[in-house]
């Protein structure tokens, strides 16, 4: 796989996480980035800082941009190698290299400073798992994806779940941003997203894909209290990280099951 120059990422997408948090969808995907440099593969510490406490899983199906030299209907110049932009759902197809499984970790703790840019929640190093195998020719529809801890099934969802699939969502993305083959494009995660701790064994599972395998440390010297933000603990982060309701944030606490962003 090559080394992106980008990891887009959208948020709500799967019906049951929508019904999860009982949120309303946009008219259209609303997105964030993960810098390249938080990306890990298989097998991989996902290591989450002492002092935090909100660490969460989120199994995903990951579109591997490629190029299309034959095509140049929609792109940005006569060799689409280069990079692509203006795609049509209907194009977008062909500007995919294959699919891949991704585990889009969040680290809640920060979501009061960063639930804009998303930065530290889902930037930070080793919060960005891909398995390294690319399949070709994948038929997303229909495809069963899980997430289990420690062998424990905590995510089951479907493709047909999705409100915007693969092709809609590179193509949305392509009206704004020129995506090189490489670049990442997470699809989305069902319910279920809970924090996990140190010493668990996190294992996303999708049909014909393959599984991703990434174990949860915590380590490292732990953040300065004397400068920067925080991890807190708010209704915010709670409610996020715990499966609480996005309609109701700070008017009723988190419930007992559902899932994080």
């Amino acid at each position: 796989m090559r080394s992106p120059s980008k990891i887009l990422c959208v948020h709500l997408n799967y019906e049951s996480r929508v019904r999860e948090f009982g949120a309303r969808l946009p008219a259209a995907p609303t997105y964030f980035m993960k810098p390249p440099s938080a990306l890990i593969g298989d097998g991989e510490a996902v290591v989450r800082p002492p002092g935090c406490r909100y660490l969460n899983y989120e199994g995903e199906i990951v579109a591997v941009i490629g190029s299309d030299r034959e095509a140049s209907a929609g792109t940005d110049g006569p060799d689409a190698s280069r990079g692509v932009r203006h795609l049509l759902p209907e194009d977008a197809g062909r500007f995919i290299a294959g699919y891949t499984v991704g585990n889009d970790f969040g680290l809640h703790d920060f979501r009061d400073t960063d639930a804009g840019s998303m930065l530290r929640v889902k930037g930070a190093d080793t919060l960005c798992p891909v398995l390294d195998r690319v399949v070709r020719n994948w038929d997303f529809r229909g495809r069963a994806l899980r997430t289990r801890v420690d062998g424990e099934v905590r995510q089951s969802g479907n493709t047909d779940e999705m409100r915007w699939d693969p092709h809609y969502l590179v193509a949305d993305l392509s009206r704004t941003h020129t995506l090189f083959p490489g670049d990442l494009v997470f699809t989305g995660t069902p319910a279920g997203s809970r924090p996990v701790e140190p010493g668990a064994e996190v294992v996303v599972e999708v049909e014909g894909l393959g599984r991703l395998r990434n174990p949860v440390v915590e380590r490292g010297p732990g953040l300065p209290a004397d400068f920067g933000a925080q991890p807190t603990e708010s209704e915010e982060v709670r409610s996020t990280a715990l499966g609480g309701d996005w309609e109701f944030r700070g008017r009723r606490p988190p419930r007992a099951s559902g899932g994080g962003s």
